[in-house]
């Protein structure tokens, strides 16, 4: 099948129905009445506004509403955050959300919510937070967006989706639905941006609607309404060079599997442990309680929490290959392949040249050492130490609170497993990703 007639087959299976468009704008005009019934009888001035993908038309199916709460800039932040979080915990009697700016959480008829105080502004020269922008960004992709293209974002999102690479929350480290549309407006097309990929590199500087300062990351886009702000600052080094692999992969030989990917199937312990004897390498795994804590910054704490340990392992020769991670309801999960999870009791240690003074007090700190006394080599004086740690897992219990993890896991919580408790414990899908990894689309 050609990319053309691909790309219409994706479309009749990701455009929303006229009848669901119809619904969810009956749900929201409804929403919209409540809301400014609400803010007449409490004798609030503001504006409101839907934003995001839905009021965009660039939403696949089940989009939240976004529906921003604009107050006037005389208004004290204080009083905006007071005034808004009450009109929605009273309108839709959700989650209070505490992020860079404070919003609520809801649902109305069967659809989430999210509804955002924010300033009413006519520039983005004097922003008090982030989300001012978004209005800026829904009247900036409604004027620049043609109906055609707004299914070009449709493909390009749901190619991200089933890539892994949408989306700038903190695990997905990838592209927010508005990057997907900014580049749809830069390259004129969903093919048209992975063509322009082919041709980015680390450090590579996009500028639409002009350049602002000079910024440094794996991917700098400027955003239209702001040229201060690089809107793919989310994007992660690993998930743009995905991006430009599965971009390159498709261009090539396209293929429903870049949309909508295969669920993997867990190999069984005894396949894993298999695997992982052939390799030659031993798993260790790390399962804390989940706190309560936003989603965002757990996912954040995640991801440091593997990178610090997972430095903790090399800085001791365990030798990391790779390491996954997984959260539910419940726990936090990082699980490492490693070189080895046992060492020798003994290693070489160095210390100070010869020449210099305070070899003296090296060779005073180590007299009578049971593994023998210090000799030269290299020029320097040597001696055979005790290991801190000889077992990987135990190395993890020792050095976890000292390793950097995220704040809010508790190393209280923390169990460790060795190769074998992983094998058991652990699921194995997650297991099966570490030791057979492979492209989404595959």
């Amino acid at each position: 099948m050609d990319a053309e007639t691909l790309e219409r087959s994706v479309l009749d299976r990701i455009v929303p129905s006229e009848e669901e468009i119809l619904s969810i704008s009956e749900k929201a005009n409804r929403l919209k009445s409540m809301v400014q019934e609400y803010i007449q009888d409490h004798g609030i001035d503001i504006d409101i506004m839907f934003a995001g993908s839905f009021s965009k038309g660039t939403f696949l199916s089940n989009p939240d509403l976004d529906l921003f709460l604009m107050f006037p800039e005389s208004v004290p932040k204080k009083e905006l955050e007071r005034i808004g979080l009450q009109a929605g915990e009273d309108i839709l009697h959700g989650e209070r959300m505490f992020s860079e700016h404070p919003y609520t959480r809801g649902v109305f008829e069967g659809l989430d919510v999210d509804m955002v105080p924010c300033y009413h502004l006519t520039t983005t020269d004097k922003l008090q937070s982030a989300v001012d922008r978004t209005p800026f960004h829904t009247a900036y992709i409604c004027r620049k967006l043609s109906s055609e293209q707004k299914d070009q974002v449709r493909l390009l999102k749901k190619f991200m989706k089933g890539i892994g690479t949408y989306g700038a929350e903190q695990d997905s480290r990838g592209f927010s639905g508005y990057l997907c549309e900014v580049l749809v407006v830069k390259y004129g097309s969903f093919r048209g941006v992975l063509e322009g990929a082919q041709s980015w590199r680390d450090g590579t500087v996009i500028e639409v609607e002009g350049r602002g300062p000079e910024m440094k990351a794996p991917l700098v886009v400027y955003d239209p309404v702001d040229p201060r702000r690089n809107m793919a600052s989310s994007v992660h080094i690993d998930t743009m060079s995905l991006f430009i692999a599965a971009a390159s992969a498709y261009l090539k030989q396209p293929d429903e599997k870049f949309f909508f990917t295969p669920e993997r199937n867990p190999l069984t312990v005894e396949e894993l442990r298999e695997i992982a004897s052939r390799h030659g390498s031993r798993l260790v795994s790390v399962v804390f309680e989940r706190p309560d804590v936003i989603e965002d910054s757990l996912y954040s704490q995640l991801w440091k929490t593997q990178i610090a340990i997972g430095k903790k392992l090399d800085e001791f020769s365990f030798g990391v290959l790779r390491a996954v991670h997984s959260m539910d309801d419940s726990k936090m999960t990082v699980v490492f392949e490693l070189e080895r999870d046992t060492l020798p009791r003994t290693h070489k240690h160095y210390g100070p040249p010869v020449s210099v003074r305070s070899s003296e007090n090296f060779l005073s700190r180590w007299e009578g050492n049971p593994n023998g006394e210090p000799f030269i080599e290299d020029g320097r004086w040597t001696v055979i130490a005790d290991r801190p740690y000889i077992r990987a897992d135990d190395m993890i219990r020792g050095e976890a609170s000292m390793s950097g993890a995220g704040r809010n896991l508790d190393v209280g919580t923390m169990d460790v497993h060795d190769h074998n408790r992983t094998l058991e414990c652990i699921d194995p899908l997650l297991i099966t990703k570490l030791l057979v990894p492979k492209m989404p689309w595959e």
